[in-house]
């Protein structure tokens, strides 16, 4: 029986048959994905730094609890980019090996916990609008900085409880089970409730998402009748409408990206994958890091808070560059006038 196609348990946990996850055979393939995991994460990591960067360089965002929601997510696509990129190119671009078991599920568990986080991180964004909008007149005592920063670190913590899971002992090996076809040592169990959970997630934001729609049109419709009147109430109502039409175009844009990669991944514990098939979710694997990279730009676009931080950081740092090319000239100016005298 070759075990590269139907791996037996035991077998299964030998340090010689990580080489039958490594579906990349040929150089173009390895090339291919080297470049879309570097292009990616580089452009995730600088994006979301700077989203970072403007969130808590601005008084007026770093309070709120839509932003520090956002802060979060910014975060965990960073962590995200890093450890992804890292893992996936050492391990199917340069055939990584010499690591164990143990290493193997701690960098596993590193990309589950930041791609987890940042799912969750949307979670409690939909919500925030989600009680924006329901309960507008409520919302400032019922979403308080200190329950957002709260509810974040129940966040982190239980993202970081799961994806460790297979390191504490629920893996293949450990418990002699039936192991996943599209990682090493992960019990297929693990993966179907891991992917039962994202599905839960994504459920709910889609919930969450469909209510602040049906009210943002709401909203809309109300806004045209007032909109002779102005005022600081229909100021604040475009702000949260313009937002959770942001953040629907976020979550277009994450069920896009993650679909084909939880899709196979529920073909996976159903039935064997073809090589072919876990060619392809290697390459639907670096979508997640293309929806990372999304996000960023989303938030520029339509956020009008962040936008405005962004064209005084630019405004500055022009001005920076036009000084520091001014000054030579200045210099040389005033050293030729005094060679003169």
């Amino acid at each position: 029986m070759d075990i590269c196609k139907i791996p037996e348990n035991a077998s299964k946990c030998s340090g010689s048959t990580m080489e039958c996850f490594m579906v990349l055979s040929t150089q173009a393939q390895k090339i291919s994905i080297a470049t879309l995991c570097c292009l990616f994460g580089t452009l995730c990591v600088f994006e979301n730094s700077l989203v970072l960067y403007l969130i808590f360089s601005s008084p007026g965002t770093r309070k709120k609890p839509s932003y520090i929601f956002i802060s979060s997510l910014a975060l965990a696509d960073i962590l995200a980019s890093i450890t992804f990129v890292c893992s996936f190119v050492n391990f199917h671009v340069f055939n990584g090996t010499g690591f164990s078991k143990e290493a193997f599920l701690l960098q596993l568990g590193g990309v589950n916990t930041s791609f987890s986080a940042s799912l969750s991180s949307l979670l409690l964004t939909a919500l925030d609008r989600y009680v924006s909008i329901s309960r507008p007149s409520e919302y400032k005592l019922l979403m308080t900085r200190k329950r957002a920063w709260m509810a974040l670190g129940v966040l982190w913590a239980s993202c970081a409880t799961v994806a460790s899971l297979p390191l504490l002992g629920w893996n293949c090996c450990t418990l002699d089970s039936s192991c996943s076809e599209l990682f090493p040592f992960v019990d297929d169990n693990y993966l179907s409730g891991w992917v039962c959970l994202t599905l839960l997630l994504l459920g709910c934001i889609v919930y969450a998402y469909a209510h602040v729609l049906w009210r943002a049109r709401q909203h809309v419709a109300y806004m045209e009748q007032q909109q002779a009147q102005g005022g600081k109430q229909n100021t604040r109502m475009r702000m949260d409408v313009r937002l959770a039409k942001t953040l629907v175009m976020v979550l277009a844009v994450l069920v896009l990206c993650w679909s084909p990669v939880l899709a196979l991944m529920i073909c996976s514990v159903f039935s064997r994958l073809s090589d072919r098939l876990r060619k392809v979710f290697a390459f639907c694997s670096t979508l997640c890091l293309l929806n990372s990279m999304v996000n960023p730009i989303i938030y520029a676009l339509r956020s009008k808070e962040l936008n405005s931080s962004l064209r005084r950081v630019l405004s500055h740092f022009r001005r920076q560059l036009k000084a520091s090319e001014e000054s030579p000239e200045a210099e040389s100016t005033h050293r030729s006038s005094v060679v003169e005298t």
